[in-house]
């Protein structure tokens, strides 16, 4: 099989996970403790980034070892952005256009899994 196939079979299989994570704890923050939907993604959503960087470092990107402290950087400042992606999608799906949070998060999960896995191909693995 293809490195960049199988690459990207794993990142799906890794992110399928997180977005597991994500969608639960942000049901139960939100439907269950009563906090507010974009207070509820972004914990949700660090949950899973925390999740999702352990496994991508481990089982889906090449990476350097000796970059690891460099490549955590890089890792979290990718996932602010990708945070304040899925949040503005979320705002405006949610607040703007009137539709459930639970629906909304399935799209901006979508959008920002294409931009974590562009990015972290090029800016984590270097490729």
């Amino acid at each position: 099989m293809n490195k960049l196939v199988k690459q990207i079979l794993r990142f799906g299989v890794v992110g399928g996970l997180a977005f597991i994570i994500d969608y639960i704890v942000l049901y139960v923050l939100t439907d269950i403790f009563h906090i507010y939907y974009l207070i509820s993604s972004c914990i949700s959503f660090t949950v899973s980034v925390i999740f999702n960087y352990i496994l991508s470092i481990k089982w889906v990107f090449d990476v350097n070892k000796k970059q690891d402290m460099h490549e955590f950087i890089v890792f979290i400042i990718l996932s602010v952005i990708g945070l304040i992606i899925n949040s503005i999608i979320m705002y405006i799906m949610v607040d703007i256009i009137s539709i459930h949070y639970m629906i909304s998060k399935l799209l901006a999960t979508l959008i920002v899994m294409v931009y974590n896995f562009i990015t972290r191909k090029i800016f984590i693995e270097g490729r």
